[in-house]
Parts: C-alpha cells; structure tokens; sequence
C-alpha cells in the first residue's frame, strides 16, 4: 500500500489549501500560492482594496495575528495521567490539563466534526479579569513556562484594566484563535453556547457572526444570575448575563423543551373528546389574503362572517377541519373554535428569557460548591449545574454518544451537567473538558484546603460528583485525565551560520526524531491525536506477540483500526503474524525494521514509520 514517516501535522490550514488546491489548482506555483493567479480566478467576487474602499466588519489592533495563532502548529502533545481518574481504561469521559488553544490545536485531527455541543464561560473582560497573552512565536513555551512546568519564570494571563489603550482588543485577540479553531470540531448539527456580560456582548456577537456565519445565529438567551436587590442605588442593579447561541450550520435541529403541569395547565377535556386534553387555537389569519375571505355556514344555516384578514386556511381545508372535528362550533354558532390537542404537542419552545427560579443562579452555583466541600467554597465564580442541564436538553440527544466539551471548563460544571442529564434520562453524553493549571489565590479556601491550580479543584469536583453517584449499569461515571506537555518530536532549530561542526551537530541530534527519554505510553497517545484517533479509543495489548508489545487502537469514530508497537526491533515472527484489513495502519519506529521489512509491510498495510 503505502510507507510513510509518521511526523507532526497541523491539519486546519493545510486542508484548507488542499481544498483550493482541487478547486483553483492553477492559483498553484511550485507548491506556493499565486496571488495574482487566484485574484485572476476569483474575479468579481473580490472585495475592492482600494485605499478609499471601505467595510462592514469587526476590526482591532492585532486581528491579524490573531488569524496567524490559530495557525501555528503546536509543539506540544497531552499524556495520561495513570491514577489520577476513574475507570481509565473504559470511560469515554476526558478531562484535560493544559493551555486551551494549544490543546485545540491538538484536536483538530482526532475531532473535527465530531463535537456535539460546547459551552464555555471564558472571561468576561470587566476589568479585573485576566487574559491570557498568547505568545505568536512560542505559544507552548510560555504555557509551559507559566504553569511551572519548566523553568523560568513566568505568568500565565495578564490583569486587562480598562487603562490599557487595547482593553477591547485584547479579549478579542484572545478570543478569535479558540472560537475559530472550536468551530472546526463541531458536527454539522452541533451548538455552542458562550456566556457573556454587558462588557464585550456586542464584542463578542460581531467576531462569531464572522466566525460562524449571521446564518448560523441561533439566539441570544438572558440568563437571570441573580434575584437579590444590590444594596446602591447610584447605578442599575445588573441581575443577567447573556448566554449566546450559534449552530455549526443549518442542519442544526433545535430540540423542544420537556413540559410541566405548570405548562399544561390550560389544557382540558370539557366535551370528553376522545382525542383527549387540548386548548382554543387562533383561527385569524395574520395577513390580508382575499381567498381567505369567505362566509362559514353553521349546522343550523346561520352565518358566520370571517375575521378582517380572513380565515387561517383555504374554504377546502376549513370544511376537512370540521368534518375531522379539530373545528368545532360554539354553543350559540356565533364562532368557530380550533382545538390543539395536548397529545400532538412535541415538548415546548426554548424561550429566550431564562429565570433564575428555573436553571438557577450564581448563589446556586455556590450552594452546589459548598454541598460537595463541606460548606467550603473553593471556587466563588460558578455556573449552576441546572443552567447547563438546559442547554444539555436544547444541544443534544441522550441516545446518541454526543460529545459535550468545555474549554474553559472552571470548577467544572459542565462535566457535573453531563452526568447528572445522562442519569437522568439514561443517556450516553461524554463530557471532554479543558481547564488550564492556573494558580488558586494564596489566600483562597482553596488554597487553604490544598488546591494549588483552579485544574485541580475541576477534576476533584468532578471525581466528588461521581462518587456522589449511585453505580447504574449502562451510565458512564469515569474520568480519564490528561496533561499538555512538549511533544515527543524533536524541533529543528534553523542554522544560517557557516560552521560546519555546529551543523553537523544538529543533524547528528535529529539521528532520532524523538526526544530523550520518552515513554512509550505517552508516545501513544500523541501518536493517536496524529492518527486522528480520540482520546477515549479502545487500546488493546494483542496476546499473540510474545516478541513484541503491540496495541490495537480501534474506535467507533473511525472505520480502521490502528497498530502500534514501539520496540526497537519488530521480529519476523511478529510480522508474519500480523493481521491486516483494508486501511489499516501500523506505526513502529523507523529503526525498528529492515528495508526488506518495509517493503513486505507495505504491500499489506498502510505502514507508517517514527
């Protein structure tokens, strides 16, 4: 078939241009891009770059970088973290530790397309909050450096005061790398929520109707976080957030609400109609339509004249409604009534207005906190765990596998959401959740209770919640934890100087592409996110490789299977054993096999060498 060196990919801009490559292949010169070429092909559906031209757009100091970080490749892969889950070995929940764009960028094989839902509550940009300062040149790096993970010291976020002269661009910078590279993993059908305040709502509107199209605007939701007064009178007392609502595409299917008794309440059976509860319908048309003008004779021949914008449907379908009974008349025939049956009503409409009495507020929140930590809150800025439960039954499908991810994920509400909705209507979600290592406050309850970074009170939180779960047969109450650290692949350093020793230096260190001291377990699993594999597929130790450790990776995601065995030498016997379907994929490392070994191997698989 096919043999290949294995090697670090960013997958987002060359599938783009290998797109435009099959669209426009002309535009294409010695592998680069002709602008000239491809201004030529796309002809009047060029914007006009004059100086005096001008656009509709959100613009800000530093957009353009903005653009160019969502595209650097990261340097970085994740790792297990063995002992610090549950389950690890079967649960198909993942939490990470780590810098959030940069373990976007590590999804973008292994999950594009594949995210159901994603709620993120980033910060709000009022002042006091942090923002984290994406390096352009060495974004892992400075993760690495600020999280402690390395020497040097360094911060992970800078305060963004109202002072600084690009308060607004910052956040926007921030911002526009993570939402570009989130909507690469949603499914067609998929959502995203993003919570929101006053300060960056019209902000933040403008960059995802770019971003995911005007199109694709789903709603804009208030959210009311609290219902106590503030005590001032000087100002408004702000009770809302807003929570902003945009779908991958328009195969996004909105999922009706559950009803209550509260929501039933006017419906009734006063005739025993045997189609059972219903309600009077509107039977006005809301348009003047003149065929929709006529007279309506009762059984007893009196005369019934129309509304002044004429009747809701054509003289044909009035008399089908009648003989079916959905129209009946009043006592005195002086009306027509419509009947909605309760019984063909599917759930109830998301409304754009959510109360606090219904999904919570941010005092819930910390209720919810301190009923896990012994009346302690460690973490005081929260959402309720009801508030993404409605977003759960709005976004997804209990039966359906659906990944719900959170990159912000905080003290981590959504995980707690996921698994409480899937016990509750015995689904099957998987919750993926980020949450970078940032440091707790000194002074913090968390910090007195043992919590260095806000990561560690998200997966404690989380492992407290399943412990607080009754073990139900089908439901998923596991955890497999993960940590963003350097890749295992060296990194080339560029050389202009003219010393030849220096040179032959660098290349001798590239011998390997690895770097030293390397596990093979964590090998793995950036071998997975390269293969585009998810983190939660199946690995399987096969029995019969007495010579070798090889593992079978399969998933439900993807329709081949991958084989992996790290060993410094893979034996003839293993070889030969060895068993192959269509597409399947074998990783080993280069040193491990002969030329002749190559050759035989990739004439049964697709064989890929480290």
């Amino acid at each position: 078939m096919s043999h290949e060196r294995l090697k670090p990919t960013f997958t987002l801009d060359d599938d783009k241009i290998e797109e435009l490559r099959r669209i426009i292949p002309e535009a294409f010169a010695d592998g680069k891009i002709s602008w000239v070429t491809l201004k030529e092909s796309l002809g009047q559906h060029l914007e006009d770059e004059s100086p005096d031209a001008e656009h509709f757009g959100l613009f800000w100091p530093g957009k353009r970088d903005a653009r160019r970080m969502a595209a650097i490749p990261s340097k970085g892969t994740v790792i297990p973290v063995p002992g610090e889950g549950i389950d690890e070995g079967t649960t198909r929940n993942v939490f990470i530790e780590g810098e959030n764009l940069e373990v976007l960028k590590l999804l973008q094989k292994s999950y594009a397309g594949r995210v159901k839902m994603i709620f993120i509550d980033p910060p709000y940009n009022t002042g006091n909050d942090f923002v984290y300062e994406d390096d352009f040149r060495e974004p892992l790096e400075e993760y690495l450096k600020r999280s402690g993970q390395i020497d040097e010291e360094g911060k992970p976020w800078t305060t963004n005061t109202r002072a600084d002269g690009r308060f607004h661009s910052r956040w926007l910078s921030m911002m526009y790398p993570r939402l570009r590279l989130a909507r690469n993993l949603l499914k067609d059908d998929g959502v995203i929520f993003v919570s929101i305040d006053d300060n960056e709502y019209h902000n933040l509107k403008q960059l995802m109707s770019e971003l995911f199209g005007d199109e694709n605007y789903v709603a804009t939701i208030i959210w009311q976080h609290s219902v106590q007064p503030k005590g001032y009178i000087e100002t408004f007392s702000i009770h809302h957030n807003y929570l902003l609502c945009y779908s991958k595409s328009s195969e996004f299917v909105l999922s009706g609400l559950q009803r209550t008794e509260e929501h039933n309440k006017n419906y009734s059976n006063p005739d025993n109609d045997p189609n059972g509860d219903w309600r009077a319908g509107d039977v006005r048309n809301a348009l003047y339509r003149k065929n929709l003008i006529y007279d309506l004779k009762t059984p007893s021949g009196k005369i019934i004249k129309p509304p002044p914008k004429g009747w809701r449907w054509s003289k044909e379908t009035m008399q089908s409604k009648i003989a079916s009974g959905e129209i009946i008349f009043s006592k005195d025939e002086s009306r027509i009534v419509r009947k909605i049956y309760l019984k063909n009503v599917q759930g109830r409409a998301p409304e754009s207005i959510w109360f606090g009495k219904e999904v919570g507020t941010t005092r819930d929140a910390a209720t919810e906190i301190k009923a896990l930590y012994d009346g302690q809150l460690v973490f005081d800025t929260a959402k309720p765990a009801k508030l993404l439960r409605k977003m759960l039954e709005i976004g997804s499908e209990a039966n359906s596998q659906d990944i719900i991810m959170d990159f912000y994920a905080g003290s981590g509400t959504t995980a707690q959401a996921t698994l409480e909705m899937n016990k509750e209507d015995s689904g099957d979600r998987r919750f993926f959740v980020v949450q970078m290592a940032e440091p707790t406050n000194k002074d913090s309850i968390a910090a007195k209770l043992g919590f260095e970074t806000v990561s560690q009170i998200c997966l404690d939180r989380i492992k407290r919640v399943v412990g607080s779960m009754a073990r139900d047969a089908g439901l998923d109450l596991g955890i497999r934890s993960l940590r963003l650290t350097k890749s295992h692949y060296k990194v080339w350093q560029d050389y202009d100087g003219t010393n030849v020793s220096e040179l032959e230096s660098r290349l001798d260190l590239f011998e390997t592409p690895l770097t030293q001291g390397w596990k093979p377990e964590n090998l793995l699993t950036e071998i997975l996110l390269l293969e585009g594999f998810p983190l939660d597929s199946k690995s399987e130790k096969l029995k019969n490789h007495s010579n070798n450790t090889v593992h079978l990776v399969s998933s439900d995601l993807c329709e081949h299977k991958l084989l992996v065995c790290l060993d410094k030498k893979l034996q003839e016997e293993t070889i030969a054993a060895l068993k192959f379907e269509e597409n399947d994929i074998l990783v080993c490392l280069d040193s491990a096999l002969t030329d002749q070994d190559k050759m035989r191997l990739a004439d049964i698989c697709k064989l890929k060498t480290i």
